[in-house]
């Protein structure tokens, strides 16, 4: 009874922890940059460190008859977090990313500003448009009349807006493209 015990334990432990690790794939980019400055106090050392990191869950498409291998899904969505640290005679500071720019939707080009608690989206006759607040998991919050939504940035820049349909049961996706 006992060993019927521990191996039903054993094989629950295994296979919990299977289902519960999510494969990943993982681009990090790391890029320091070091400047030292020389002035009548002394030699100041600035190191500007900054990290991307493209995270993308994957996901296995459809199995096919006769091969061994299961195609990856390439369409999943890419998280883009970019961090910048500035250390100054050693003391590190966070800097955030400023995301303000021009974007295209529907053939209006729309205006991202950083204000003090994330950015405003104005239209081009500077109507307000919405607002964005970062998340934790580095998404934003889009809010508008009674509309809101779920929005990142790809990796190309582009500004994703998700939000849920009610009537189709779905996710509509909107796209901002960048304005270089």
């Amino acid at each position: 009874m006992k060993t019927i015990i521990l191996t039903f334990a054993t094989v629950f432990a295994f296979t919990a922890n299977v289902f519960a690790q999510t494969p990943k794939n993982v681009k990090s980019e790391t890029k320091t940059t070091v400047t030292t400055i020389k002035d009548s106090k002394g030699e100041k050392k600035l190191v500007k460190t900054e990290k991307t990191q493209e995270v993308q869950k994957v996901a296995l498409g459809e199995e096919k008859a006769n091969t061994l291998n299961i195609p990856q899904v390439v369409d999943n969505k890419v998280d883009v977090i970019k961090t910048t640290e500035v250390s100054i005679d050693g003391q590190v500071q966070e800097v955030n990313v400023d995301r303000s720019a021009y974007y295209m939707f529907d053939g209006q080009k729309y205006q991202m500003q950083s204000d003090k608690s994330g950015y405003t989206l104005t239209s081009p006759d500077n109507k307000p448009k919405g607002i964005l607040r970062k998340t934790s998991n580095n998404n934003y919050i889009y809010v508008h009349d009674n509309k809101v939504a779920i929005g990142f940035y790809d990796t190309d820049g582009n500004f994703i807006l998700e939000t849920y349909d009610s009537n189709s049961d779905s996710v509509k996706r909107e796209k901002f493209e960048i304005v270089k």
